[in-house]
């Protein structure tokens, strides 16, 4: 297999932990360096924190290219150092502020070249883009440099998300010796659908995505992002689900799919494990005693529920619903549930009052924990594995890490068949630890009610029906390793290379200058 000398990757959340894309390329550093030693860099932005927690500067590492970016045509500040995840990648993190001034000549060009429609740009694409050419300029500096020293004939440069779309168009057209990867997370348009309310799958095939762009205000958005897909040498999405959106959406069937795995290091193991777990159910008591007024038994059953604010894609609002028909049977069940039930509503800036009533009672968490914040003051992980279940019931979901991470630390889960780890999940033998629900456009109603009686049963299993699905909870995780996962990188990787040296060995025809 054909395998690249230097992977070059960049994305807008490289030691910048703002959404699941930060946990995808943070899991997988390990196994990129387990493969590529310091031989993987990734790219990501510079805001001039020199307190950032994820970056550990280290002036040592390629000194000498440092000093040959001094003389980038534009003024690029460059910090070097390693991403304090597993395995401790190298990461480049740049400053753009100069190329603000450039912006108009950037984005003429990036229309006469590759037709992006910048025109109707607003929010964050013009920080976005200006960060993706900046990285595209940068990474063709460390290309020469490597090429200079005798080394790196071939390089991959893997940009994910529109966010980094214009590093991909960069290295086409000032460096196509290197091989472009591409990778939507999730289309923009098919996020933006569904968060809109209109129904995503019912009329799946007769949404355009050219034309969903003009009515939902997100045509240089849509445009960065088709392009890119349609330039990138490959072009991957992480799941059968969104896979179906590209093509659909994008016009672009991907070459192949790298769906999400998970980095096992997380985990702690044997007697660490159950101490952890300890602790983090007399943290998740403590607090619920808090917040609610009153004791919280030591059998209370614990229910999670995170992820970003988007109260119909994530399905917050189905949980919200599932909560409450829980309540009412267990106010039907009377002395047969004697058990108390407590939701912990784990999404940042999500800030309402907790609530208790029956016996479920709700704890709102309106924080990033990344251990620093005044609730609990510990990170999402030494909680998580306090829980005793999850509930994910996303409308809109490209993979769904959220379920993956709680399989990860044996606590059973509770999705849907539209989350692409659902629809995996789905198709393995494990059947206790994951429950994968059945959703569509319009069985709302039906889904909050499985919801609530998954939860019942749950709350009335035995120790040992506790135990078991823990241990297919984990089983499910081990599936979705790196290890397993990677494979499908290789493949992309060569993919890419094999196209790009294609590209650049085929002669290029000579125009026909005769006259007529």
């Amino acid at each position: 297999m054909i395998q690249p000398d230097y992977i070059f990757e960049t994305s807008w959340e490289v030691c910048n932990r703002v959404g699941g894309i930060y946990a995808v390329l943070s899991t997988r550093a390990a196994s990129m360096q387990a493969e590529h030693p310091d031989k993987v860099f990734f790219f990501g932005p510079d805001f001039g924190d020199h307190s950032n927690i994820y970056f550990k500067e280290d002036k040592s590492l390629l000194k000498d290219w440092i000093t040959v970016t001094r003389h980038l045509s534009v003024d690029i500040p460059i910090r070097v150092g390693r991403w304090k995840v597993p395995g401790e990648p190298i990461a480049i993190l740049l400053t753009f502020d100069a190329l603000w001034k450039e912006k108009d000549t950037i984005y003429t060009w990036a229309w006469n070249k590759f037709r992006v429609q910048s025109h109707a740009a607003y929010g964050d694409y013009d920080e976005s883009c200006l960060f993706g050419f900046a990285a595209g300029m940068v990474m063709e500096s460390l290309y020469k440099w490597l090429m200079a020293k005798g080394e790196g004939r071939k390089v991959c440069a893997h940009a994910n998300e529109w966010q980094t779309a214009f590093s991909i168009f960069y290295l086409r057209d000032h460096c196509p010796q290197i091989a472009t990867l591409f990778t939507t997370h999730a289309t923009g348009i098919g996020r933006s659908i569904a968060g809109n309310g209109k129904p995503l799958y019912d009329y799946f095939e007769g949404y355009n995505g050219d034309q969903m762009a003009q009515e939902l205000n997100m045509v240089s958005k849509h445009s960065v992002e088709k392009q890119a897909a349609h330039w990138a040498d490959c072009f991957t999405t992480v799941s059968y689900i969104t896979a179906r959106e590209c093509a659909q959406l994008l016009d672009k069937p991907v070459d192949i799919e790298t769906p999400n795995g998970f980095e096992p290091t997380y985990v702690p193991k044997g007697k660490a494990f159950d101490q952890r777990r300890e602790e983090a159910r007399e943290a998740l008591r403590k607090v619920a005693g808090e917040q609610l007024g009153g004791v919280v038994p030591k059998d209370a059953m614990f229910i999670c529920i995170s992820g970003r604010q988007e109260w119909k894609n994530k399905g917050i609002d189905v949980f919200a619903s599932a909560l409450d028909k829980l309540a009412q049977k267990i106010y039907h069940a009377g002395a047969q549930m004697n058990r108390e039930v407590i939701a912990f509503v784990m999404i940042p800036y999500l800030d309402r009052a907790p609530a208790r009533k029956g016996k479920v009672s709700a704890v709102f968490v309106p924080y990033y924990l990344n251990g620093h914040d005044p609730l609990f003051g510990k990170t999402y992980y030494d909680l998580l594995i306090g829980m005793d279940i999850t509930v994910f019931p996303s409308y809109y979901e490209p993979w769904g890490y959220t379920p993956l991470e709680s399989c990860a630390f044996h606590v059973p889960t509770i999705t849907t068949s539209l989350a692409g780890f659902g629809e995996w999940a789905a198709r393995q033998k494990e059947k206790a630890g994951v429950t994968v629900i059945e959703r569509n456009d319009s069985n709302f109603n039906v889904v909050s009610e499985r919801i609530a009686d998954e939860l019942m049963r749950f709350a009335c299993f035995t120790p040992a029906q506790v135990q078991t699905a823990r241990k297919e909870a984990a089983a499910i995780a081990k599936k979705a390793d790196w290890k397993h996962f990677f494979k499908y990188y290789r493949e992309a990787y060569e993919i890419a290379l094999k196209k790009a040296e294609e590209r650049n060995t085929t002669p290029k025809k000579k125009k026909n200058t005769k006259k007529i």
